[in-house]
C-alpha cells in the first residue's frame, strides 16, 4: 500500500506539473496519472488502495468543502441567492431531459434506461469545481457580483440532488415504484444537513476561541468532526435524510461569519492540505476509468454527451436570467458548470451492479463524460475567467 502511495503521489505531482508547463490543467496529467497506473492499464495500484479509493476520495472531497466554507462569505452568497438555488437543480434537470430526449437516439436504450444515465451524468463534479471557485475567490474575479459563490454554492448542492434522482430512476429500471418521500427529503436533507453544520461550526468556534491550542490541532479538530457529519450520514441513511457535505461545508461558513480571522487562519493549514489531497483524488479517479468501455463506446456516446452539455448549458443560462451579469459572465457561468468526475466514478457502476440491462452503457458513457469534461470543463475555466470576470480584487 505505502509503495502505492508514492506512485500515486509521484506520478500525479509530475504530469500535473508537465500540464501546468504546457498551459493545461494540472488535473488533467493526474487523471491521466490515475489510468495509467490504474489497473485497467498498467495495474501499478495495490488491491487494498483501490478498495478503499472511494473512502479516499470522499476524504479529499470533504476538504475541498471544508476550505470553500471558511472562504464563503454569506453576504457575498446572497447577491446572488435565486440563482444560487436555480442552479443546484434547474441545469442537472436540463441534462437529465437532454439525456431521455436524445439517448434512446444516440444508443438506442429505453426512455426509464436513458433517465438512468441522465442521473449518473447529470451531476457536476464538487470537486473540480469548488477549488477552482476558491481560486477565482482568492484573486476577486467575479466576486463583485458573487459569480464564484453562486457557483460554488450550486455545485455542493447538485449532488444531493441528483443522487436522489438516480436512486428513484434505477428503483423503477429495478422493478420499483417511485415515493414520493424520496422527493420531499431533497429539502428536509438539505435543511438538516445545513442546521447541524451552523450548531457544529458554533460550538467549534467557541471551543476555538475558549481554548488556547495550536493551528494545526484545530485543523485537525475540525477535519475530524466533518468525518463524523459524513458517518453518521453514511450510519443513517435510509432513515433520517442528511446532506452531510453541505453540512461540512456549513461548518466553514459558520466559522468565517462568527471570526473571519480564525477562518483565515484555519484556511491557509487547508490551502496546504488540499496538494496532496488533490493528487490523490484525481489520480484515483483515473484509476476508475475503464479504457476498454471507452474505446468501445464510439463516437455515438461521444455525441450524445456533447449534445446533453448543451442542455445544461441552457438550464445555467435560465438560472442567471433577471441578474445583472452580463454575456460573458453568463458565458462563464455555463463553461465553469460543466465538469463530472466524482460522482460518476462513484455511481457510475451502480446500475452494473445491479444487473441492469442498460449498466454496460450507463458506465461506459460515465467513464467518457469524466475523460472529456473534467480536463475540458477545467480548461475552459482557466482559459476564459480573466476575459469574461471583472478583477475585484481592490474593491476587497
Amino acid at each position: 500500500m505505502l509503495f502505492s502511495i508514492a506512485v500515486i503521489m509521484f506520478s500525479g505531482f509530475l504530469l500535473g506539473w508537465i500540464c501546468r508547463k504546457v498551459k493545461f490543467p494540472p488535473l488533467f496529467g493526474m487523471i491521466i496519472a490515475g489510468i495509467l497506473l490504474g489497473p485497467h492499464a498498467f495495474g501499478l495500484i495495490d488491491a487494498s488502495v483501490l478498495n478503499i479509493s472511494a473512502e479516499l476520495r470522499k476524504i479529499a472531497l470533504i476538504i475541498i468543502l471544508i476550505r470553500a466554507g471558511l472562504k464563503l462569505d454569506t453576504a457575498d452568497l446572497k447577491k446572488n441567492g435565486r440563482p444560487a438555488v436555480l442552479m443546484c437543480f434547474v441545469p442537472a434537470c436540463a441534462e437529465m431531459l437532454g439525456m431521455v430526449l436524445l439517448a434512446p437516439l444516440f444508443l438506442g436504450m429505453s426512455r426509464l434506461d436513458a433517465a438512468v444515465l441522465g442521473a449518473v451524468i447529470g451531476a457536476v463534479s464538487p470537486a473540480v469545481i469548488v477549488p477552482k471557485m476558491i481560486d477565482l475567490i482568492d484573486g476577486g474575479y467575479g466576486t463583485e457580483k458573487g459569480i464564484p459563490q453562486m457557483i460554488l454554492a450550486g455545485a455542493s448542492v447538485d449532488d444531493v440532488f441528483v443522487i436522489v434522482m438516480f436512486s428513484t430512476f434505477t428503483g423503477l429500471a429495478a422493478g420499483g415504484s417511485v415515493s414520493v418521500m424520496s422527493f420531499v427529503n431533497i429539502p428536509i436533507s438539505i435543511i438538516l444537513g445545513i442546521g447541524a453544520g451552523i450548531l457544529v461550526g458554533m460550538v467549534l468556534y467557541k471551543w476555538f476561541t475558549a481554548v488556547k491550542m495550536r493551528s494545526t490541532v484545530k485543523m485537525i479538530m475540525l477535519l475530524c468532526t466533518a468525518f463524523c457529519l459524513s458517518a453518521f450520514e453514511d450510519g443513517f441513511s435510509g432513515k433520517i435524510p442528511f446532506a452531510s457535505l453541505i453540512g461540512v461545508m456549513a461548518v466553514g461558513m459558520t466559522i468565517k461569519q462568527k471570526d473571519g480571522k480564525l477562518a483565515a487562519e484555519l484556511s491557509a493549514i487547508y490551502d496546504k492540505l488540499w496538494i496532496p489531497s488533490e493528487i490523490l483524488l484525481f489520480v484515483l479517479v483515473g484509476a476508475s476509468v475503464e479504457i476498454e468501455s471507452a474505446v468501445s463506446a464510439g463516437i455515438s456516446a461521444i455525441l450524445l454527451i456533447l449534445c446533453v452539455l448543451i442542455f445544461r448549458m441552457a438550464g445555467v443560462f435560465i438560472c442567471t436570467l433577471g441578474t445583472k451579469l452580463n454575456r460573458r459572465e453568463r458565458l462563464f457561468c455555463m463553461l465553469a458548470y460543466m465538469p463530472k468526475a466524482t460522482v460518476q466514478a462513484a455511481i457510475g457502476g451502480i446500475p452494473l451492479a445491479m444487473g441492469l440491462a442498460c449498466g454496460e452503457t450507463v458506465l461506459t458513457v460515465s467513464v467518457i463524460a469524466i475523460m472529456i469534461t473534467a480536463p475540458f470543463g477545467a480548461f475552459a475555466i482557466d482559459l476564459t475567467y480573466k476575459k469574461c470576470l471583472t478583477n475585484n480584487k481592490g474593491h476587497l
